[in-house]
Order: structure tokens, then C-alpha cells, then sequence
């Protein structure tokens, strides 16, 4: 009869979840910081390109302001036609909706996305407090944006070219600073939705440029458009 206390103990495998655990949150991590390095270099790309074009066309527009203040006959050189008309913009009460010119603002936003562009493209590496003040200002600048879209479109009855240059650079800074701060918070990890979103951006902002494009030719076609064919 065999002692139990004889036979030879067998070895349990451990438990490997534990380890599958970390191996997945190592994985999980090291695709986040990659995800954040990349978009941060595009990022910094993008601030530095689309902001330098937003501070001249701010920086132009402010001239221009400052040229009609003086003079109040004084004709802007961006006034194109009866529809494309920085003059007939910078006159309404909407262009200093905060009290400054509104270029005086624009100049002091893209200010921030070329420094902090130029700053990045460096090397330099900022703190998350700091990339979420960056979100809440790209935030406030595109929603501004669109109310002013909203009121050439429906109130004013014109369109400035040079505030459409800006429309055009703040879209995309904000929505490339909000994907890469999904991916660097963990959203994309997180929410489905919210990394369906993050990985079709192209076509988001495709889709959002093309519908402005729509309203512009709707809201402006039987008095304008039209009359080009």
C-alpha cells in the first residue's frame, strides 16, 4: 500500500490570468502612449500650419480694421464683390461680439497654436492640465466660430473671405487636438463611440467642411451663385 506522504507532490500551474492581466495592460498602454505620440507630432503640425495661416489672415483683418476706423470711406482690400465683403462684416456689431475686434482675438488665439506648434515640434512635452486648457480653448474658438458662421449666413447677409480663412484652420485644430487628447485620457480604450469617432476623423471632417460648404451655396444661391452660369 502506498504512503500518501510518499508520493511525490505534483507541481499546480499557476494561475495565469494575473499575468494575461498585466500582459494586456502593458499592451493596452504601450498602444496609448504610441496613439499619443503620434497624434501629438500631428498635432504640432497642425497648430503651427493652420495657426501661422490664421494669424495672418487675423493680422490682416486687424489692419484692415484699424485702416476703416480711421477712415470710414476707407475700402478694404479683401472687399471682393456684393457678397464677398470683409467690410460689410467688420462693421456689425458681431465682429467685436466681446468688445475688441474680432481679429484683435484671433490674433491672440493663433498666437497660442503657433507657439505651442513650434513648441512641440521642439520636443517639448506638456502636462495634461495643460493639454486640456489647449482643448477648452480650441473648444470656445470653434464654437465661436460656427456663431459667427451662423451669422453671416442668416443675420449679416455677407461673407468676409478672411474670416472664412480662419473658419477653415480652427475646425481642424480643434477637432486634431480632441483626437489626440481621446487617445492620451484613454477615451478611445474606454467608449466605443467614442473610438469610432477618433478613427474616422477624415471623414468627420470631410462631412463637416462639405455641409458648411452646403449651407453657403443654399443660403446664398438665388442671389449670387446663380448668377454665375
Amino acid at each position: 500500500m502506498t504512503d500518501v506522504a510518499d508520493s511525490p507532490e505534483v507541481d499546480q500551474p499557476e494561475p495565469e490570468s494575473h499575468a494575461a492581466d498585466e500582459s494586456a495592460g502593458f499592451d493596452v498602454a504601450a498602444l496609448r502612449a504610441q496613439a499619443e505620440a503620434s497624434w501629438t507630432r500631428i498635432v504640432a503640425w497642425v497648430l503651427t500650419i493652420g495657426g501661422a495661416i490664421g494669424l495672418i489672415a487675423s493680422a490682416d483683418l486687424s489692419i484692415e480694421k484699424i485702416e476703416m476706423l480711421k477712415d470710414p470711406g476707407y475700402s478694404p482690400s479683401c472687399n471682393f464683390n456684393s457678397l464677398f465683403s470683409c467690410g460689410s462684416v467688420m462693421v456689425t456689431d458681431q465682429a467685436s461680439a466681446f468688445g475688441p475686434p474680432n481679429p484683435f482675438i484671433g490674433i491672440a488665439g493663433f498666437s497660442v497654436f503657433v507657439t505651442v506648434g513650434v513648441a512641440l515640434l521642439s520636443g517639448a512635452r506638456f502636462a495634461k492640465w495643460f493639454w486640456l486648457g489647449l482643448q477648452l480653448g480650441a473648444t470656445f474658438a470653434v464654437v465661436f466660430v460656427h456663431w459667427l458662421i451662423d451669422q453671416s449666413l442668416y443675420e449679416i447677409g455677407k461673407l468676409c473671405p478672411w474670416c472664412m480663412v480662419v473658419w477653415s484652420v480652427t475646425i481642424p485644430s480643434f477637432l486634431f487636438v480632441t483626437v489626440r487628447n481621446a487617445h492620451a485620457f484613454g477615451l478611445v480604450e474606454r467608449s466605443r463611440f467614442v473610438g469610432i469617432l477618433a478613427h474616422n476623423h477624415g471623414l468627420i471632417l470631410m462631412v463637416w467642411v462639405l455641409t458648411l460648404i452646403a449651407l453657403i451655396v443654399i443660403r446664398f444661391w438665388d442671389e449670387y451663385f446663380s448668377t454665375l452660369y
